[in-house]
């Protein structure tokens, strides 16, 4: 046995033969199997490393090594991850993607094995821990950010932690706190939700209660005022301050650099795959992430030093905290590498679906047998047989058109499943999934002759049928050649002719000077019958030569008023059927002369321009699908770019999104519900775009089959690929409402359409919804701490009618509030919808009036010596409000829609406190009430005359104080 199999950590034994993830701590320098139940845990004073296996082709693995570094983990033990991982690598053959991950900036592959979201835990193994009994609960405030994968960070429990723009997660025993801020993301609400049903299900039992608190609701709401107790009270929140770990590297241009000797030179040139060189390793920075590249003929200690440099590249870059490091081997490069450059051209495949080129499989085998590692993975490949893939009902309505002159002309359904070559069709089928209402399969079919006018006529034609029904219909782009098993099993047979009805066509072919080759009665025709099944059984028109026969396949050659069914040696019964079933549909009517292999008659040759030598291989059609999800954008310099979304499921088909799911054998684009309609009419482009970048990176066929598929539309074909839960689809609205929906059902959903204003259901930085929840918060501070610190005359019994009358205020104030956000844009900027501001400018008035008692109620006390904060609060807390009302009587404006608004006002910053040490109040305190009775003078004097009295005498009565 090598020395490298002795060497062999215990604890990995028996690692990475089964698909799947296996997590191991280290604990006092060695690596520990962390339990199953542990799994998504991790602590932040230590280090893991975790292994995920994934089936290749061929029956063989593919393996990505991650070791996690807490950002308490001590460099000793972080060292030692680094090297058991190394260990790990060399036992499963040397050809794992070892991935550096640190806390706060994991890679979305890492968290994609972790879903909804990791864990982080304070302490570790060296501070100890404590057993499940001892115990006790800690109530946990989160910070929860990410769209598909999460990232969830433990903050600081207090009211500071929070701000306007992200989502938090308050954990108590009894119950959960989502907590919106008024500027987060709708599809970050709604992972948060996943979130906290995890937290409910994994420490809670499920049992506890779960509450929604959007920023800028009242705490006189019930969950709210929860909420708000438990944080110490509500007030203003501040402005999101940025952390270590929310540091993201600047996007920079990607550059690769040789490693030689332990010295990085830049090499120069447009990034292209033979610029790498066996016997070197490379560093290709890209910001976020570093690249180790190593050549398969670099020894050892080269790639040792080349994992030395990438780490010093980083702390000399001021990025060790913030960037991942990733080394591929050559041969098994992923994908986000390939990314990289601008063309990857295949090589020759290795044994788990990545690619080698030339020898270069077996010179990394000997390699490893040299180095004495016990090579896994690497076991003969197993025929693999592809598996009938899901297909259309049949029974439905079939119409098929072909194209001519600009048109689409219908064809008799006597010739349904007829194609010639030069022209192009579209196919529209009609039917019943299910119990589910009509579905609508909608294809262009090109022929691989036909002329450009021809194909762009098809494709507009297509868009225009599907229009008509509303987007519903799965609308695909399917090329002569290409034909997926959906649309074959539609046709039966499906017979692909030479030549081409379409005068296009025809004019294209006399112009060029050739012969039009469109089957006719006194023309020889030799028909290739290929597949046994109904969705791979397609008929082709080949050369009438003896050359293109085949003796493991049937053939069908039409001569005449003869028809001739020739069938190989190694044919199967199904093709000799399938060719008499063809024979009628051509020449309805006509018998079959039979010639067997080796017994044909002169006739039959004569017919093929004599006897010569043909083949006998079977040609493979064995298609092996490797579904991928990406979503896509452009850079800064316009270049198509897409980004992997690892593990994927049904929850990731965000419905504000457009994704592509590329199975390698057919690719979808699938449009979300609430995409923009200008997005949706670009759908194709953005698919051919995607298709042209894979076909240089990743070599997929140019003519692969593009469909468009609509939320709440999705064929089984598309469905397939997921663990499809059908009901979803029945769900309306944003991500967050079909998420809350889902989750707490229908009845949530309402009572938080009637909360929320229009604008904050947009993932914009909308800056009114923010100005609300801080005048708001600045509001309900100076009320709560008015009754304290009033002055002695409102304690007379004369004056009791302050607080209730502070309270009726709150009341018409939040009933203002309400009410502006229930209005749509379109009959806010009317100039007759004048009840929403006149509504709020009583609201001010009853405001103004609570916060100044009138005159029969006030007394002849004297004034305090001391200045009165609560009447600086007061006054900010106005100012506060006027703003608010004064940008919302702006939008009334017909050039301007709030619906579009970006702009952000800064949060209220904290009022001053009761206890404050200062004799005198600030003058723009006092000048801030004069505004505010300034401001909505118009307001208050139109809905209510005592009111602008009232707010006259708040600036008043500030300035006195």
């Amino acid at each position: 046995m090598s020395s490298s199999v002795k060497l062999l950590d215990p604890a990995f034994q028996g690692a990475g033969q089964k698909p799947g993830i296996e997590i191991w701590r280290i604990e006092n320098f060695q690596p520990v199997p962390l339990p199953m139940s542990n799994y998504g845990e991790f602590y932040m004073g230590d280090s893991y490393i975790v292994l995920q296996t994934t089936p290749g082709k061929g029956g063989s693995n593919l393996y990505d090594i991650h070791f996690w570094i807490g950002k308490d983990t001590s460099q000793d033990e972080a060292l030692a991850a680094a090297i058991k991982t190394v260990e790990l690598d060399a036992v499963l053959g040397g050809r794992a993607v070892q991935h550096r991950e640190l806390q706060g900036h994991e890679s979305d592959k890492f968290l994609s094995y972790f879903k909804p979201c990791i864990i982080p835990l304070e302490g570790g193994i060296a501070s100890g821990f404590k057993k499940p009994e001892e115990e006790e609960f800690e109530t946990r405030l989160y910070v929860c950010r990410g769209k598909r994968v999460v990232k969830l960070k433990q903050v600081p429990f207090a009211r500071s932690s929070l701000n306007h723009d992200d989502v938090f997660i308050l954990d108590t025993r009894n119950k959960i706190y989502q907590f919106n801020g008024v500027n987060s993301n709708i599809q970050e609400r709604a992972k948060a939700l996943e979130v906290v049903q995890f937290l409910k299900e994994k420490y809670h039992d499920g049992t506890c209660s779960v509450a929604i608190v959007e920023d800028g609701e009242l705490y006189t709401r019930s969950n709210s005022g929860e909420f708000w107790v438990l944080l110490g009270g509500f007030a203003p929140l501040n402005k999101k301050a940025t952390a270590e770990d929310d540091v993201i590297p600047e996007t920079t241009s990607t550059k690769l650099y040789s490693i030689t000797d332990g010295e990085m030179k830049p090499v120069e040139g447009e990034l292209s795959k033979g610029l790498l060189g066996n016997n070197k390793c490379y560093l290709l920075d890209c910001g976020a992430e570093v690249f180790v590249w190593v050549g398969r003929a670099t020894q050892v200690e080269d790639r040792k030093a080349a994992s030395r440099v990438a780490e010093d590249f980083v702390t000399g870059e001021n990025r060790a905290k913030i960037a991942r490091i990733t080394r591929v081997i050559q041969g098994y490069e992923n994908n986000s590498f390939k990314s990289k450059f601008d063309s990857w051209p295949e090589g020759c495949t290795a044994p788990g679906g990545e690619e080698i080129k030339g020898k270069g499989k077996g010179k990394v085998a000997a390699f490893l047998k040299q180095q004495g590692v016990g090579v896994k993975g690497t076991i003969k490949s197993v025929q693999v047989v592809e598996e009938v893939p899901a297909l259309l009902e049949d029974g439905g309505k079939m119409e098929v058109w072909y194209i001519n002159d600009g048109a689409k002309l219908p064809l008799p359904e006597a010739d349904f499943g007829k194609f010639y070559s030069g022209d192009c069709y579209i196919v529209l089928y009609s039917y019943h999934s299910g119990e589910r209402k009509e579905d609508y399969f909608l294809c262009c079919w090109i022929g691989k002759d036909s002329i450009e006018e021809d194909q762009k006529t098809a494709y507009q034609l297509a868009t225009k049928i599907s229009n008509s029904y509303k987007g519903r219909p799965v609308q695909g782009r399917v090329f002569e050649g290409k034909e997926p098993p959906q649309f074959i099993t539609l046709f039966q047979p499906m017979v692909v002719l030479k030549g081409g009805l379409s005068a296009g066509y025809k004019k294209s072919i006399a112009d060029k000077g050739l012969t039009d080759e469109t089957n006719k009665a006194d023309r020889v025709a030799l028909f290739r019958i290929s597949g046994t099944s109904t969705h791979n059984n397609k008929v082709l028109q080949v050369d009438a030569v003896a050359t293109s026969l085949n003796s493991a396949e049937c053939f069908l050659l039409k001569s005449g008023s003869s028809i001739y069914l020739w069938h190989g040696n190694q044919r199967t019964r199904k093709q000799e059927q399938l060719a008499a079933k063809v024979a009628a549909f051509l020449e309805p009517g006509v018998s079959l002369k039979r010639a067997r292999e080796g017994k044909e008659s002169n006739a039959f040759w004569l017919a093929l321009g004599g006897k010569k030598s043909y083949t006998s291989e079977i040609e493979s059609s064995e298609t092996i699908r490797d579904p991928h999800l990406f979503t896509f954008s452009l850079n800064k310099k316009g270049k198509f770019e897409v980004e992997e979304v690892y593990n994927f499921s049904q929850d990731d088909l965000l419905t504000e999104d457009i994704l592509i799911l590329d199975t390698r054998a057919e690719v979808f684009v699938w449009v979300g519900q609430c995409v923009d309609v200008k997005e949706k009419e670009n759908v194709f482009k953005i698919g051919q775009e995607y298709i042209d970048r894979a076909s240089s990176l990743y070599g997929l066929s140019p003519k692969v089959p593009l469909y468009k598929v609509t939320e709440g539309n999705e064929p089984c074909f598309f469905t397939t690929f997921f663990s499809w839960d059908p009901n979803r689809a029945t769900v309306h609205g944003n991500s967050y409402q079909k998420k809350l929906a889902l989750l707490f059902g229908p009845s949530q959903v309402e009572e938080m359409e009637a909360m929320l204003p229009k604008q904050e259901k947009t993932t914009g930085n909308q800056g009114a919804p923010t100005q609300r929840a801080s005048a708001l918060a600045a509001l309900t501070s100076a009320f709560n701490k008015s009754p304290s610190k009033s002055p002695p005359p409102e304690k007379s019994t004369a004056n009791q009618g302050g607080p209730t009358q502070r309270a009726s205020a709150l009341a018409a104030l939040t009933n203002a509030f309400k009410s502006a956000t229930r209005k749509s844009s379109t009959l806010e900027r009317t100039p007759s919808n004048q009840s929403g501001s006149t509504q709020r400018a009583a609201a001010l008035a009853a405001l103004a009036a609570s916060f100044n008692p009138s005159a029969e109620t006030k007394t002849s006390a004297p004034k305090p010596v001391r200045s009165n904060p609560g009447g600086s609060q007061r006054a900010a807390a106005i100012a506060a409000l006027s703003a608010v009302l004064t940008a919302e009587k702006k939008k009334q404006s017909p050039d301007v829609s709030p619906s579009i608004s970006t702009s952000s006002t800064p949060a209220v910053t904290s009022p001053p406190t009761a206890d404050a040490d200062s004799s005198e109040v600030n003058p723009s305190e006092a000048d801030d009430s004069v505004g505010v009775a300034k401001t909505n003078k118009e307001d208050l004097s139109e809905a209510n005359p005592s009111g602008a009295d009232g707010s006259q005498e708040v600036a008043k009565t500030n300035k006195e104080d």
